[in-house]
């Protein structure tokens, strides 16, 4: 059974974190605390995460400077981030956000209900990613004649297991611009836009093998 996704929840606050993982609770994630950029950092040293809910104002390390620090590391330069802030701060926080490399800024108190929607796609498209690098794999082995077992592997099997993974992956992908459609999220619809080619170039690998 593959691993559960995480997602990382930073914040100073104690009652912060409780309300975010509350708001979590029934979706099918581990969410880790962190109560610095420094512990942030820390954390994403050991650990794959689908999702970063990142808050702004923290004291010493503030958000923009902790995602700095994760836009600058090649192992987690990718991983989604979504700035959260209370409401008054300064008008310019949205853009700073989006500058350091956030997909998304919510200000607090925002609705939960938003909240949820917005990690449950990032985390499909996170489970998306990990699947469709394991299906890459799986077809460059068999292009390159690697799969274990050699000349006895049975083609035909393996074409079929292939060709289900593939079809899953697709269905996926359905299911997360299905998700998608009710935002109006450029960010968000740009990276199922970069899965959804990757898609069409495996099955296009694929099919070139059949």
């Amino acid at each position: 059974m593959p691993d559960r996704a995480r997602v990382l929840l930073v914040d100073d606050r104690e009652e912060n974190l409780i309300a975010l993982e509350a708001i979590l609770s029934s979706l099918d994630v581990v969410p880790v605390r962190a109560r610095s950029g420094e512990e942030a950092l820390k954390a994403l040293l050991s650990s794959d995460f689908a999702l970063i809910l990142l808050d702004v104002r923290m004291p010493g390390m503030d958000g923009f400077e902790t995602a700095a620090h994760i836009k600058r590391r090649e192992r987690t330069r990718n991983i989604p981030i979504i700035f959260l802030t209370v409401v008054d701060s300064a008008p310019d926080y949205a853009f700073r956000g989006y500058a350091a490399g956030a997909v998304d800024y919510l200000t607090k108190p925002f609705d939960p209900w938003v909240l949820r929607a917005k990690v449950s796609v990032f985390v499909e498209l996170y489970a998306m990613n990990r699947r469709l690098t394991e299906q890459a794999a799986l077809l460059r082995e068999r292009l390159a004649g690697e799969l274990p077992g050699g000349g006895g592997t049975d083609l035909t099997s393996v074409l079929a297991e292939l060709a289900k993974r593939l079809a899953a992956v697709e269905d996926d992908l359905r299911r997360v611009r299905e998700l998608a459609g009710e935002q109006d999220d450029s960010p968000l619809n740009g990276a199922i836009s970069d899965l959804g080619e990757r898609v069409a170039h495996l099955r296009a690998g694929f099919d070139a093998l059949g």
